[in-house]
């Protein structure tokens, strides 16, 4: 099968690992150029040495996505070096404060919302001038959480960040269909990454944790263990290409059935 993403560009955040990394992994792999967008300049720089050493075609780009600033000159930089944009992979977040609504410090929820939901607006926007014209794929990282899950118990300002990006994909499709931009969202169930690193539990969140009984044969019906970012980056990879030219405006869930028995 010919490349799919042959000679495109992809923007993809938060690429210096999990779902990010293995998106932009296998983008090059099938051609694309990838610019590598993210917090930890070292991390950035393994992944792009990684594809470059496999013949691939990557740069790093240190950027918080909850700055304008830095989200901008990132998009800059892509276009001085490419001439370029055809695919936008907003993917960046963090899970943030998990603990009880009532003992949630203001800061704690503005940071989760800034990072992931602001930080989501500003990748979608600022890579619209550079499609306009001839078209192109964003894709969201969304969740089951907020969307299809109500169980992850002290995750209150995540989820609503998560649902909140599958509505914002939702009116971005919508709007930008006449330029023939299409945007569409991933929701992923348990996937073996590090985002666990961007959690802080507080305490008392047993307190308001109801259990949930689950089947003896456990939570992950289709493969009984979580699932691997190579997996979500597959369906990326698909509503990246022009495989999916008829598919905008939905969200696709990528957690093996897990989401069904919650």
């Amino acid at each position: 099968m010919a490349e799919r993403v042959n000679g495109k560009v992809a923007f993809i955040t938060g690429a210096g690992s999990g779902i990010g990394k293995a998106a932009a992994e296998l983008l090059a792999k099938e051609g694309a150029k990838v610019a590598l967008i993210g917090l930890t300049e070292d991390k950035l720089r393994q992944v792009e040495k990684k594809i470059t050493g496999d013949g691939g075609e990557a740069f790093a780009f240190q950027a918080d996505i909850a700055s304008e600033e830095d989200v901008k000159a990132a998009y800059e930089k892509v276009l001085q070096r490419w001439g370029r944009l055809d695919i936008a992979f907003a993917n960046a977040g963090i899970n943030g404060t998990v603990g009880p609504i009532e003992t949630m410090a203001c800061e704690e929820w503005n940071r989760t919302v800034q990072t992931n939901l602001t930080g989501t607006f500003l990748t979608v926007k600022h890579a619209i001038p550079s499609m306009k014209d001839k078209g192109g794929s964003i894709i969201i990282t969304s969740s089951i959480n907020g969307n299809r899950v109500f169980t992850s118990f002290g995750m209150s300002a995540y989820s609503t960040t998560k649902a909140g990006q599958v509505a914002y994909m939702k009116m971005a499709a919508l709007e930008l269909a006449r330029y023939r931009i299409r945007v569409n969202a991933v929701c992923p169930g348990a996937i073996e990454t590090n985002i666990d690193a961007s959690t802080e539990k507080k305490p008392k969140l047993e307190e308001i944790t109801i259990p949930v009984e689950m089947p003896p044969e456990g939570e992950h019906p289709l493969r009984r263990a979580p699932g691997t970012a190579s997996q979500v980056a597959k369906l990326v990879l698909f509503l990246a290409s022009d495989e999916s030219d008829h598919i905008s405006g939905t969200e696709i869930y990528v957690d093996g059935a897990e989401s069904l028995i919650h």
